[in-house]
């Protein structure tokens, strides 16, 4: 047996200034858990690369053994792996951030995922809870002894005989009094479950295993079941409910690369900043922020994406930048357009009931990421008001109560006169007078009622430079005007004339455009508000600078539908015989003024156009009206 008494100073390479004894690289104190469960963790795969050479005993199956004691105030995190002779304990513990894991991959040829750290950084991250951390070890190998490695935090180490008979190694941690929250049996079991829940090896706390030990994202698509995606999701992001779908990541070239991403059903929760895709290096929890990974859109997604190619800084708490990451998330977009086109291929149905959830990612994406909307193209819907025919696969598609269609669908269906024109609404309500018109000459109308749709329509058109679209309030064509002749009173003035006169002087504002027109649908209303297409977007352009809501411009189109029975009674009305007061007032003339007045006043209501005080104006003046109309009446 040879006697080891030593004394020295650790060796910090000059090239890797590390701050790393005490004060650490580290972001938070609680990963030096992970640090050491993970050098564990290689160990194990380590001693079991070994015996597979015939180079050192295989041992019991691997694990790691987690013992607190709260009288000593330590932690001790104990593994049977391949363990450390003298030499290497100089070698790879007293040389800080030198890497036995790169030494033994040359030697034994594996993969990079057969390691998951390097042991010699990983391990100093000990120092930033304990006062003195112990190193006791004994290598796997024929006729090692074991040695005890004890350090205070300074340069200054000691390493001396040891008394253990088991390959393996003990890492004892005598806490900080301000540390000894590690102590605690259910901190450490929150630690293990937050990052190495899923790592191949058991990790025991006093005899029981805490951790899962099974990551689904390393298993094959064919070897998990509905149940299997679900159960990963609720234990991922409990009281979410079930995932609306998932893709399995697993690709070996050119980067090795795992993982299971779910498209959640509460998008409207969705952070669209920092994301909540977990970010692992094989099998250990890395991140929970993994924006320089995926493209911006795909951010709320949730699930694992775990990569040991992925090229993390010194403490693995944050992404490093570079072309493979830029890679590796045009790859994740690649997956997830091909998964979204394939379910609108195989079930239409079930992709248009999903819409609703995937609408946001889709139109987001194809609007930042060109490769993604060239993929996704087909596979934009848009809700339709085309009656939904007989068929799965028939379009438009049914789903949920709604008719959903393509844009090539759309434009089949397209007159051949106006099959450039596409036609949209954003607001069934607000808009309903126009959608009706429209809709009784047969036209289809796409429903474009989200936030994001304002910018997505433009993109449209930027890409499609051959479509023109156009909001159903903007303007009437002629298909849905009556052409009829109207004959000339002595003034010289027709009726729509007349009734133009009148309303423009009822209103003296000079912003708004007053149309006549007689309008074929009989549900047409008496008065429309018409916002041209161009003036509309300049002006939601503008309220969306000034982060506010759009409201009506100043300058609009009041259209009259001369057809409609009101504005037809304001016409006998303002033509019938006048009688002047003793004032020079008309009455009849003021009632007329009034009237129009309110035909306006309904046409701003509809659209939203009235300020909240000049509702009250709006309501005190037809108090008024209603009360003037009864006592003429009786």
């Amino acid at each position: 047996m040879t006697m080891l008494n030593e004394q020295g100073q650790i060796q910090i390479h000059t090239e890797n200034i590390f701050p790393i004894i005490k004060k650490a690289v580290y972001s938070g104190h609680e990963v030096f858990l992970r640090e050491l469960v993970s050098n564990g963790v290689d160990a194990i795969s380590k001693r079991r690369m070994a015996a597979m050479a015939s180079d050192c005993s295989e041992g019991e199956d691997g694990a790691i053994k987690i013992h607190a004691d709260r009288k000593a105030k330590t932690l001790t995190i104990s593994d049977n792996g391949i363990g450390m002779t003298a030499d290497e304990v100089k070698r790879y513990i007293n040389q800080v951030a030198f890497s036995s894991a790169e030494d033994f991959l040359k030697k034994y040829k594996q993969e990079n995922d057969a390691i998951i750290g390097h042991f010699g950084l990983g391990f100093y991250s000990s120092f930033m809870v304990a006062e003195r951390v112990e190193l006791l070890t004994k290598s796997a190998k024929p006729d090692s002894e074991a040695v005890c490695w004890s350090c205070d935090g300074s340069p200054n180490f000691t390493l001396t005989n040891a008394d253990r008979t088991e390959a393996g190694t003990d890492v004892i941690l005598h806490l900080m009094e301000e540390e000894l929250e590690y102590i605690e049996p259910a901190r450490i079991r929150n630690l293990i479950n937050t990052y190495c829940d899923f790592m191949a090896v058991p990790v025991k706390l006093e005899g029981e295993i805490i951790n899962k030990t099974v990551a689904p994202w390393r298993k094959n698509a064919q070897e998990l079941t509905d149940r299997d995606y679900t159960d990963l999701y609720n234990y991922l992001y409990p009281f979410q409910g079930d995932p609306l779908l998932w893709i399995h990541l697993n690709t070996d070239y050119p980067y090795n690369l795992q993982g299971i991403l779910f498209f959640p059903k509460q998008t409207s929760q969705a952070n669209w900043e920092k994301g909540s895709i977990k970010l692992y290096c094989n099998q250990v929890f890395v991140s929970d922020s993994i924006k320089e990974l995926v493209p911006r859109y795909l951010l709320p997604l949730r699930g694992i994406i775990d990569s040991t190619d992925i090229p993390l800084n010194v403490s693995r708490s944050a992404l490093q930048t570079d072309r493979r990451v830029r890679s590796i998330g045009s790859f994740v977009a690649r997956k997830v357009s091909d998964r979204l086109c394939n379910i609108k291929k195989d079930n239409p149905k079930a992709y248009a009931e999903a819409w609703e959830f995937l609408e946001p990612f889709v139109k987001i994406g194809a609007m930042e990421d060109e490769k993604f909307a060239n993929q996704i193209s087909e596979s934009i819907l848009f809700g339709t008001t085309a009656a939904v025919k007989d068929g799965d696969n028939q379009d438009p598609i049914g789903a949920n109560g709604k008719a959903f269609t393509t844009l090539e669908g759309y434009k089949s269906r397209l007159l051949n006169d106006n099959n450039n024109r596409i036609l949209y609404s954003t607001d069934d309500v607000s808009q309903a007078g126009a959608l009706s018109l429209w809709a009784s000459q047969g036209a289809e109308i796409l429903k474009l009622e989200t936030v994001i749709d304002t910018q997505f329509i433009s993109w449209l058109e930027h890409r499609y430079t051959d479509l023109k679209f156009q909001r159903v309030d903007a303007e009437l064509d002629e298909s849905l005007k009556e052409n009829e002749s109207e004959l000339a009173y002595q003034n010289g003035k027709t009726d729509s004339e007349s009734l133009r006169t009148l309303i423009k002087d009822a209103l003296n504002n000079d912003k708004v455009t007053v149309q006549v027109q007689s309008l074929k649908a009989d549900a047409a209303p008496p008065t429309m508000i018409l916002l041209p297409e161009q003036m509309r977007r300049i002006n939601d352009m503008g309220a969306l600078m000034e982060q506010r809501l759009p409201g009506l411009p100043d300058h609009h189109v009041l259209l009259v539908n001369r057809r409609h029975p009101l504005v037809e009674g304001l016409l006998k009305l303002q033509t019938g015989n006048v009688i002047v007061d003793s004032s020079g007032t008309s009455p009849t003339q003021s009632l007329s003024r009034d009237l129009a007045r309110h035909l306006y006043d309904m046409a701003r209501l509809s659209v939203g156009g009235l300020k909240p005080n000049e509702l009250a104006v709006f309501q005190g003046r037809s108090i008024e009206l209603m009360a003037t109309l009864l006592q003429r009446g009786l």
